[in-house]
């Protein structure tokens, strides 16, 4: 995972062309391999690129607070809640009356609601690791 990753202190990526990595640098160096879904790719100089810059956002100093990386999307298995900037209204479309009001804790729930009902509806895999990691919670209590 990126925070595994994060805490390295060496990080080597070997990048496959077309058909792959010789099978005996396999053998004999690759301790991991990395995959970002079912699809081809000419090369893994991009994969490789994701991968890192998903781990080395979490490296303290590289972004402004370590708390903005640690909310982010999947962090806590969820997909992200919607975002909202100024003006507060946008060809009809107005940013969630719950988020102008500045109470903490209702727009807390609102976020929590927004990122379950993403996942859900975006992402089953990650809605049903969600549940179980909810129920197992839940049954620790």
């Amino acid at each position: 995972t990126a925070e595994e990753t994060s805490r390295q202190k060496k990080f080597i990526v070997i990048c496959g062309h077309y058909k792959g990595i010789d099978e005996r640098v396999m053998e004999k160096y690759v301790t991991h391999e990395y995959s970002l879904g079912d699809f081809v790719m000419t090369g893994g100089e991009i994969p490789a690129m994701v991968i890192l810059d998903s781990a080395v956002r979490l490296i303290p100093g590289t972004l402004n607070t370590l708390d903005s990386a640690l909310t982010d999307s999947f962090s806590q298995d969820l997909l992200d809640h919607p975002h909202y900037t100024q003006p507060r209204e946008i060809e009809g479309m107005e940013v969630p009356e719950v988020l102008l009001g500045g109470h903490h804790a209702k727009i807390g729930t609102w976020r929590q609601e927004q990122k379950e009902k993403r996942t859900k509806e975006k992402r089953p895999d990650l809605w049903k690791k969600f549940e179980k990691l909810k129920e197992s919670e839940s049954n620790h209590a």
